[in-house]
């Protein structure tokens, strides 16, 4: 390839990518530095590229030597981006003694965090639930002037909101509407989020009003916010009537989660007719439901020994190509030799059969 001009140092980056997504985390190292015996020389970029693609593929520790060992021979000197990468991969794994130990590295090496570093940070800290870390870092990000992104307020609003922490996350909104940025549906979701925590339903209508005013929603992550929070309060009811509503009154329609919400409150509810009612309505807007959804009617219309309209919705998950789940399979089996019906297992069994051979050959 190399003689016919057509290897590049793209190539390697593809061959680790790969060896990374099949969890080989050695060969991708070992694809990376063949680099060299073709003549390519690694770059700073083609490093961040390689660290970032054994963080995301869980391997931040193999990035995290691989990053030691290279600065220690002086095959590169990283930039803010290369830390950056690494920062982000120990947040994601949740250690957070490595992320600060690579935070105080990026410091001593002259690289001051910009906002892109604080916002990784912060999100670590409120994902780890470290939320006093967290503002403790906002205070040090505006100390030094560098202003905050709509992600961090983000962050900061989502899990101050969830600890009941209601005020400190009303005055990261507050100064999130202070800020140059214009006003984002994710930041407003955070406080609808904030006040559902608190059960304060009629507080994040109000902030769903303010969204219609900027014209930035609401959209239905917004409603599958409040439409959680009211079925985990057992307001039922009140759910299906927002879920109603959410059309009808703000023009905003429902998604495959959003379905999937009101299927299953209605299925633990034992309203089986209402599950079909919703899911049927899912069914004229052309909304696709997931495996997940298909097994939840069907294991409520098992339990509820309703087995002939359980077995039509398998069929429909099978005609979708959709492979079930084996303990759904299972229990609709039993369910079904139960009531003496070995020939409907016997049928559904061949389908399914066939179902698996497609996928396999596709």
């Amino acid at each position: 390839m190399k003689t016919k001009g057509v290897l590049e140092k793209a190539t390697f980056l593809i061959i680790s990518r790969r060896y990374a997504r099949a969890k080989k985390a050695k060969e991708a190292v070992e694809a990376f530095e063949r680099m060299g015996r073709f003549g390519f020389k690694a770059e700073l970029g083609d490093f961040n590229r390689f660290f970032d693609v054994l963080s995301k593929a869980g391997f931040v520790g193999t990035a995290h030597n691989v990053f030691d060992e290279m600065k220690k021979k002086k095959r590169f000197r990283p930039d803010i981006k290369t830390y950056s990468v690494l920062l982000e991969g120990w947040g994601l794994e949740m250690n957070l003694l490595k992320m600060d130990e690579v935070f105080r590295e990026m410091k001593a090496d002259g690289f001051e965090p910009d906002v892109v570093v604080y916002g990784i940070v912060v999100n670590a800290y409120c994902k780890a639930k470290k939320y006093d870390l967290a503002v403790n870092k906002f205070d040090e990000m505006r100390l030094r002037n560098v202003e905050a992104s709509p992600h961090i307020y983000c962050s900061l609003i989502n899990g101050l909101g969830s600890e009941g922490r209601l005020d400190e996350a009303l005055r990261f909104f507050e100064l999130s509407k202070c800020s140059r940025h214009a006003p984002e549906a994710p930041t407003y979701n955070a406080v609808v989020g904030s006040y559902c925590w608190s059960m304060r339903m009629d507080d994040a209508f109000r902030v769903i009003e303010e969204m219609r005013q900027w014209g930035i929603g609401p959209n239905s992550r917004t409603f599958d916010i409040i439409l959680h929070h009211l079925i985990k309060g057992r307001r039922t009811e009140e759910a299906y009537s927002v879920f109603t509503r959410m059309r009808d009154k703000y023009g905003c329609e429902p998604s495959v989660s959003t379905y999937e919400i009101m299927v299953r409150m209605f299925c633990n509810e034992g309203r089986i007719d209402m599950a079909l009612k919703v899911w049927e309505e899912m069914k004229a807007e052309g909304v696709l439901p997931g495996m997940h959804m298909f097994s939840t009617l069907i294991n409520s219309l098992c339990h509820e020994k309703n087995l002939e309209v359980a077995c039509k919705y398998f069929n429909e998950m099978l005609d979708a190509g959709i492979r079930p789940p084996a303990h759904m399979f299972n229990r609709l089996k039993q369910a079904l030799v139960d009531e003496g019906k070995e020939d409907t297992v016997i049928a559904l069994t061949h389908r399914l059969e066939k179902l698996k051979t497609l996928l396999v050959v596709s």
